[in-house]
């Protein structure tokens, strides 16, 4: 049995090397750049921060470290196009001729969504969140960020909603196989809308404004992702039939 998955084991082995040498690579060059970079990932707080704040380091060590997260995360950002393909050509052979053809589609559209939800983050809840936490208090103490804190919750923040945004994607493409349907998505919908919430309240600030504006855009991309499953891949009538009558 093991001799099966022998050739599977290779082939992931051959993904993941490729997909962590991208990210390495992308890393260094990134890191030549890191001061740009940061100066980027810094202007939502700035914005928002009272007069005479600023960001700090508290540790001797810190801007260093905070530099090498800068720099690995933009090379992931940069690297997620390749780690996507290596992701297709490791399910390729699973697939039949006609739906290994999507690889151009797939890698373009979830590299998008994943763009368009770190967009999301960046412009939309950032700037809300932190305006909020900055705010309270600020009458009473001085604020100064941690800018190493800060950098691991900005990246924190930005990958999860670019994951997030991979629904509407991986629903096409599991329903184009037949993984999935509409009425699956429907009987799971309850657990979805949980386990939203359980993300939002891991991914965000604590403060309800901040987390409803991830769980809107995430529970809007999921009812999207009913109806897409319905285009391209209808559950059977009897199936909604049960469903109906389980509800």
């Amino acid at each position: 049995m093991l001799e099966d998955f022998r050739p599977h084991l290779i082939d992931l082995r051959k993904r993941l090397v490729i997909s962590a040498l991208t990210v390495i690579v992308a890393f260094f060059i990134c890191f030549t750049f890191y001061q740009p970079i940061l100066n980027w990932m810094m202007m939502p707080v700035e914005a928002v921060l009272p007069k005479g704040s600023h960001m700090v380091a508290v540790e001797v060590q810190e801007t260093f470290f905070t530099a090498l997260k800068v720099s690995f995360f933009t090379g992931f950002v940069f690297s997620v196009p390749v780690i996507l393909w290596q992701v297709w050509k490791f399910l390729a052979p699973g697939l039949y001729d006609h739906e290994k053809k999507l690889i151009f589609p797939f890698v373009f559209f979830a590299t998008l969504m994943f763009v368009v939800g770190g967009a999301f983050a960046y412009y939309a809840v950032i700037p809300f969140g932190f305006k909020f936490l900055i705010n309270f208090g600020s009458q009473v103490v001085t604020v100064l960020p941690s800018i190493g804190k800060y950098v691991g919750f900005f990246t924190k923040l930005l990958v999860g909603f670019g994951i997030a945004f991979e629904l509407p994607v991986a629903t096409f493409f599991l329903a184009k196989i037949g993984l999935v349907n509409d009425a699956m998505l429907k009987s799971y919908f309850k657990y979805a809308i949980v386990a939203i919430f359980i993300v939002s309240a891991l991914l965000t600030p604590p403060d309800v404004l901040t987390q409803m504006l991830m769980v809107v855009p995430l529970t809007l991309l999921y009812l999207a992702s009913i109806l897409i499953a319905k285009i391209f891949n209808p559950a059977p009538k009897e199936d909604e039939e049960e469903d109906e009558e389980d509800e």
